[in-house]
C-alpha cells in the first residue's frame, strides 16, 4: 500500500476546491456551468502581466540612454510608481542603483534628473554591472561578486550593461558596508523585540498573521533573501492553496522553533508584518505589497501615514513622530496611528490607490468634494428623479425620502418586481452614464428574509452554506460598449454575465466575514469585508476575469448595510469601469462614494421593512436577465 503524499493531498485538495467553485457557479444563459466543450474565446498566452513585462522590456532596450532605461524598468513603462520597486531592492542592489544610477528611496531621488548614471569613456571603465527584469516584475542588477543575472534568475529578457568606474566600485564598498551594518543591526533589534515578547507572545504573533494571510487579498513580500507570498505559483504563505498550519507556510513552521534558529528574513517578516497589522489592521499589508520588508520601510510608510494623519485633523494633538525606527519605537507609532485612523475617517474620506501591475496599495485621505463631484451628483439625482419616486438635488437628500417612506421597496416599480431592484438597477444605469464608464455594477443578497431568519436564530451554519446564487449583482454597460468587443452584443452580455458573477462571488466571500467566529464561520473561506473605496489603475494584470474583461481603470465604493441592527460591512458596493482612456479621480470616487451610500441605505431600510414582516426577494439580475437586457 502507497501512502499518498503532501504533494498528493494538495492536489486532491485542489481537485476538491475546483469541483466546489464548478458547483457554486450560476448557470450561463441556461445551460450547466462546466457543460461547454471548451472556451468560448482562447485569451493570448502572454495576456496581462506578461504582455506588460515584455513591453517594458521593449521599451527599455530602445530607451536612448541609461538613465532613461533604468526609469521605464522601475515604472515598469509608466505603470507603476518608482518607489514601489526601489523598495523591492535587496541591500546589494538597492546600493547598485543609489552608486551607479543615483536612485535611491532614501533621499527622494526616485526620478528625475539627480544623480543620472554618467557617460563613462573606456578607459573608464573597472566593471561591467547589469540590469534586468524578472518574470514576477522586480528590477534586478548585477553588481560586483554577483553571478551574471541569467544564472538563476528568470529574466523576462537580456541584460543592459552598467557600466562602473573605479570611484563607483570605491563608492559602493563603502555604501554598502554602511548598508550592511544598519541591517545587521536592525536584525538584531527584531530579534530582541521577538525574544522580549516571549514564546507565548510570538506564538500569538504567528497565529495573528497566519489568520491575516489567509483574510487578505493576495501578497508579495520580501524580506532577507526570500520572497513570501500568497499568491499563485510556489506559495509560502497560508492563503487560497496553503492550509492553516501547512508545513510549507513559512509562519506555520516557525510555530515552536526557538528564536535562534529563525532566519533573519522570518524573523524581519513577522516583525514588520506584525508592526503594519498593529496600525490599521490586514488591510496594510497591501501597502507593502511588491516592497522588502525592513523596519526602515515600515518607518517611511508609518512616517507618511502619520504626517497624513495630523494634516488631516490639525485641530487634535499631533501624533508625535517614532524618535529612530527601533522596532519599540515603531510599535509605540502603530499604536498611536491605529487610535487616531477612526478620527481621521470621520472627518475625511480615506480610500486607498491601487497599482495593478505590483497590487500595491496606498492610503489616501480625500481633499474636499469640488465641483466636479457636486456636478456628477446633480445629474445622477436628475436621472433618479425622472425613474423613480424620489426628487432633490443631493443623493443624501433622497436617501432620507427613501428612509421616510420605505414601502415602495417591496412593491412592483417599472420592470422590476420590487422596488429595490428597481433601485439598484436605476442607480447603476445612471452611474454608467453619468461616470462616462463602460460597465457599472452594485452587488447584495437576494433573499433579506433568509438572512434575518438566520440571524434571530443564530443560524450561522445556514449562512456559511449559502452558495454563490444566494447573491446577486446588476451589472449595466454603456451604449457603446460593444466597440470593447468587435461590435457583439452577444460578447458583451456574456462578458457582463461573467462580470455579475464574479460580484456574486465577492458578495459570498465577505458576507460570513461579519459573523460570530463560530467553527463553521472559521472553516469557511472568507475574506475580512472591505471598509473604504478605492482608484484602481492597470487591473488587468493578473486576474485572469479583468484580463478576459479588460478590467483597466476602477472605482470601488463598498458599503455596509444595517440588518436588525447589525452593520454588515461589505455588504453591498458600486463599481465603476473604464477599459481604456483616462483612470477615474478622486472627484469620481467621492461622488461614487456617495452614490453607493444612497443604493446602501435604501438596502437598509428594505431590511426594516422585511424585520416587520415585509415580503422581499430579488429576482431579477440572473444570466437571462442580463442576456435580455444587453443581447436583445
Amino acid at each position: 500500500m502507497t501512502l499518498p503524499t503532501e504533494r498528493d493531498r494538495t492536489l486532491s485538495r485542489r481537485a476538491a476546491m475546483a469541483k466546489a467553485r464548478q458547483s457554486r457557479r450560476p448557470s450561463r444563459l441556461g445551460r450547466p456551468a462546466g457543460a461547454a466543450d471548451g472556451p468560448d474565446r482562447a485569451a493570448e498566452p502572454d495576456a496581462g502581466f506578461p504582455a506588460l513585462l515584455k513591453d517594458t522590456w521593449q521599451q527599455a532596450v530602445q530607451a536612448p540612454d541609461l538613465a532613461s532605461a533604468v526609469d521605464v524598468l522601475l515604472t515598469l513603462g509608466g505603470h507603476v510608481p518608482a518607489d514601489i520597486q526601489l523598495r523591492a531592492l535587496d541591500l546589494e542592489a538597492e546600493t547598485t542603483l543609489k552608486v551607479v544610477a543615483g536612485r535611491s528611496w532614501r533621499d527622494g531621488s526616485t526620478t528625475g534628473p539627480t544623480g543620472l548614471p554618467r557617460e563613462h569613456r573606456p578607459d573608464d571603465v573597472a566593471f561591467l554591472g547589469e540590469i534586468g527584469l524578472d518574470t514576477s516584475g522586480r528590477v534586478v542588477l548585477r553588481g560586483p561578486s554577483r553571478a551574471p543575472l541569467a544564472t538563476g534568475t528568470e529574466l523576462v529578457g537580456g541584460v543592459l550593461r552598467m557600466p562602473w568606474s573605479a570611484a563607483d566600485l570605491s563608492a559602493y564598498e563603502r555604501e554598502l558596508a554602511a548598508a550592511t551594518e544598519r541591517e545587521r543591526a536592525a536584525v538584531a533589534d527584531c530579534r530582541s523585540w521577538l525574544h522580549a515578547a516571549g514564546a507565548e507572545g510570538r506564538e500569538q504573533m504567528l497565529t495573528d498573521l497566519t489568520e491575516a494571510a489567509l483574510r487578505t487579498a493576495p501578497f508579495v513580500l520580501y524580506a532577507g533573501e526570500r520572497k513570501y507570498t500568497n499568491f499563485r505559483g510556489p506559495n509560502n504563505l497560508t492563503g487560497k492553496t496553503l492550509r492553516p498550519g501547512h508545513p510549507d507556510c513559512a509562519l506555520s513552521s516557525l510555530a515552536g522553533v526557538p528564536l535562534g534558529l529563525w532566519s533573519d528574513g522570518d524573523v524581519l517578516l513577522v516583525v514588520c508584518l506584525t508592526l503594519l497589522v498593529r496600525s490599521a489592521g490586514y488591510a496594510r499589508i497591501e501597502e507593502a505589497n511588491g516592497t522588502r520588508l525592513t523596519p526602515d520601510h515600515v518607518a517611511l510608510l508609518l512616517e507618511r501615514t502619520r504626517l497624513g494623519y495630523n494634516a488631516a485633523r490639525p485641530e487634535l494633538p499631533a501624533v508625535p513622530a517614532a524618535p529612530a525606527p527601533t522596532v519599540e519605537a515603531l510599535d509605540t507609532l502603530a499604536g498611536r496611528l491605529a487610535a487616531r485612523r477612526p478620527e481621521v475617517g470621520a472627518a475625511r474620506q480615506l480610500y486607498r490607490e491601487i497599482h495593478g501591475p505590483l497590487m500595491h496599495k496606498i492610503e489616501r485621505i480625500a481633499g474636499p468634494v469640488k465641483d466636479e463631484a457636486r456636478r456628477l451628483e446633480g445629474e445622477l439625482c436628475a436621472r433618479l428623479g425622472e425613474r423613480l419616486p424620489v426628487a432633490g438635488g443631493t443623493l443624501a437628500a433622497l436617501g432620507e425620502q427613501v428612509r421616510d417612506a420605505p414601502h415602495w421597496l417591496a412593491a412592483p416599480h417599472g420592470a422590476f418586481a420590487t422596488g429595490l431592484e428597481s433601485l439598484v438597477h436605476e442607480t447603476v444605469r445612471a452611474a454608467t452614464e453619468v461616470f462616462d464608464a463602460d460597465f457599472a455594477m452594485s452587488r447584495g443578497m437576494r433573499s433579506l428574509p433568509a438572512l434575518i431568519t438566520a440571524l434571530r436564530a443564530e443560524d450561522y451554519a445556514t449562512v456559511a452554506g449559502w452558495e454563490i446564487p444566494h447573491f446577486f449583482c446588476c451589472v449595466v454597460p454603456s451604449a457603446d460598449a460593444p466597440r470593447l468587443f468587435d461590435g457583439s452584443a452577444r460578447r458583451l452580455a456574456d462578458t457582463a454575465w461573467a462580470i455579475s458573477s464574479r460580484m456574486q462571488y465577492n458578495s459570498w466571500h465577505f458576507l460570513v466575514g461579519n459573523l460570530p467566529k463560530t467553527p463553521e464561520i472559521l472553516a469557511r473561506d472568507h475574506f475580512v469585508p472591505p471598509a473604504i473605496p478605492d482608484l484602481g489603475h492597470y487591473s488587468d494584470q493578473h486576474h485572469n476575469g479583468h484580463v478576459a474583461a479588460r478590467v483597466r481603470f476602477t472605482v470601488r465604493s463598498p458599503q455596509a448595510v444595517q440588518v436588525l441592527g447589525r452593520p454588515f460591512g461589505g455588504f453591498m458596493d458600486l463599481r465603476l469601469l473604464r477599459c481604456e482612456g483616462l483612470p477615474f479621480d478622486e472627484q469620481d470616487l467621492l461622488a461614487a462614494h456617495r452614490t453607493s451610500a444612497f443604493v446602501a441605505g435604501a438596502t437598509s431600510a428594505a431590511a426594516s421593512l422585511v424585520a416587520a414582516g415585509t415580503d422581499l426577494e430579488v429576482t431579477s439580475f440572473d444570466s437571462q436577465w442580463h442576456w435580455d437586457t444587453i443581447a436583445g
